[in-house]
């Protein structure tokens, strides 16, 4: 296996597996499945405990301010490569075990739960598993490969010839007329006389404009 032959397998996460986050200090950004992160360990080494396993380390809760409590967990993943175990990729992961909202303190019993599914993230992490999601501007030479062949072709569509517009009507005095007995209003009146103004050579747009105004009742 060549350095990055496990790392461009592994990178592009498919759409299905993203989801957006909606609060916090990371609103707006891309989440995981967790799931899909099993499912690629899977693909690429074989079942758990077969082909890859992970032990913890540690667990430990970590006090914070105002009464709220952060729980932590430590591993260490093992994948398989032939008949040759590695050695120990390290993953931290942590999350909320008492937080603080308008009815009190809160307590979650899936803290360790939580904290350990972001330990196995980061851990994958190393590996280059969903590494697009974490570095959108890596390329591989196949995508400016990609990109260069795009390049080249911009010219050709350049020099296509763009089609001429309909020119547009050129308005009349006939046509303030007929606008300007058509409106309802005074807004309707004021839009009109700023649209054929510079047709008022004679003032006869000027009349039009006090006539409608009158009209209206303004």
């Amino acid at each position: 296996m060549n350095n990055l032959e496990l790392y461009n397998k592994v990178r592009e996460v498919p759409k299905e597996a993203l989801k957006e986050i909606g609060g916090g200090n990371l609103k707006g950004m891309s989440d995981i499945e967790p799931m899909w992160r099993i499912k690629t360990l899977t693909e690429q080494f074989g079942p758990c405990g077969i082909g890859w396993y992970y032990e913890i380390t540690s667990q430990w809760l970590e006090p914070g301010a105002n009464g709220e409590v952060a729980g932590f967990c430590n591993i260490n993943l093992y994948i398989k490569d032939g008949e040759q175990w590695s050695k120990p990729i390290p993953g931290t992961g942590g999350n909320s075990f008492v937080t603080k909202n308008k009815n009190g303190l809160q307590i979650s019993d899936e803290v360790y739960k939580m904290a350990l599914t972001d330990a196995i993230s980061v851990a994958c992490k190393a590996l280059g598993i969903g590494a697009n999601v974490y570095w959108g501007k890596d390329r591989t030479k196949y995508d400016l490969q990609t990109e260069n062949a795009k390049g080249d072709a911009e010219p050709a569509k350049a020099e296509s010839k763009a089609e001429p517009k309909p020119a547009s009507k050129e308005l009349t005095l006939e046509d303030a007329k007929k606008a300007f007995a058509a409106c309802k209003d005074f807004d309707e009146v004021k839009k009109q006389w700023g649209k054929f103004k510079h047709l008022d050579a004679n003032k006869e747009v000027t009349t039009m404009f006090r006539e409608a105004k009158t009209r209206v009742g303004a």
